[in-house]
């Protein structure tokens, strides 16, 4: 008779500060990291992954020295792209350690040694002791988000363009993006936004970033802050994609865009409005063991 296995659950928030790092373990799409099928994989040269590691490998492997184990899992309330920046106060997440064999660890001295093997591209915050339930409540309950994104537009953009658009909610109707395509079903989804602001930036400084592009022309460079509801898909929503998402920022002031960067600036409550509620205050220790 198999003996149920023993877990434990850590509860933080994670920021992302560079756009090379997936959440989960990226595994490639064509040989699915399978130890044989790999080996003679053109996509992943027979690494088995597209990218060299993930915020949860980052968190497990100190995570998994200390709690005795190299079995977790990884829980995110929602998750960012590759090349999008987790900022602000962090994503919550839920690192479910399977088989411990070490129970008394300091989760201080774990979130620091992360943050000092990671410096520049991942910091926890707040890493405490936390339970089951709260899996399903990250995973289930939905949120707003805000972003900031560096948007290039094919022509100069006056800043008399965005006015009529900003601090109002607006409904966009999105048809499923063609970069998802091939794992979400296609269908129309309808999904709030609101622009918040929208700032000019300096051509100089643009060319100054290191990019190997030429200076844009003034005008074509705009930070753009703006509220999304919950599963809303962000650059579709600054592009448009051809149509796909209308309205979209290019149709609204009239001149094709692009999103450059993104930046995910907080995790807010599903209406937007306000920050979600603080968690309870975290269970004393061994009340995760399951």
């Amino acid at each position: 008779m198999n003996q149920p296995r023993t877990k434990v659950f850590v509860e933080g928030r994670y920021r992302k500060l560079c756009r090379d790092l997936p959440q989960t373990v990226f595994f490639c799409p064509d040989c699915k990291g399978h130890p044989r099928r790999r080996r003679g994989c053109e996509r992943c040269e027979g690494f088995g992954k597209l990218t060299r590691d993930s915020v949860q490998e980052l968190i497990g492997w100190v995570a998994g020295k200390a709690f005795g184990t190299r079995k977790n899992k990884f829980h995110g309330a929602g998750r960012e792209d590759v090349d999008v920046r987790m900022l602000g106060r962090g994503r919550p997440f839920v690192l479910e350690m399977v088989d411990p064999k070490q129970f008394d660890v300091d989760l201080a001295e774990l979130e620091a040694e992360v943050n000092r093997r990671n410096e520049g591209r991942l910091e926890l915050q707040g890493l405490h002791w936390t339970e089951k339930a709260r899996v399903a409540y990250l995973k289930e309950t939905p949120h707003a988000k805000e972003y900031e994104a560096l948007v290039a537009f094919d022509a100069p953009v006056a800043a008399d363009a965005f006015h009529p658009h900003l601090e109002r909610r607006m409904t966009v109707v999105q048809k499923t993006p063609s970069r998802v395509a091939h794992r979400r079903a296609d269908k129309e989804r309808e999904r709030w936004i609101e622009l918040l602001s929208a700032e000019p930036v300096d051509a100089s400084a643009v060319a100054a970033e290191g990019s190997d592009e030429e200076a844009p022309e003034p005008g074509t460079r705009w930070r753009v802050r703006l509220r999304t509801q919950h599963g809303t898909y962000v650059k579709e929503a600054l592009s448009g994609e051809g149509g796909a998402t209308e309205p979209s920022l290019a149709s609204l002031v009239g001149v094709p865009c692009r999103c450059v960067e993104l930046d995910v600036l907080e995790i807010l409550a599903e209406d937007g409005d306000g920050e979600p509620a603080p968690p309870a205050s975290p269970p004393r220790f061994g009340a995760g063991l399951e």
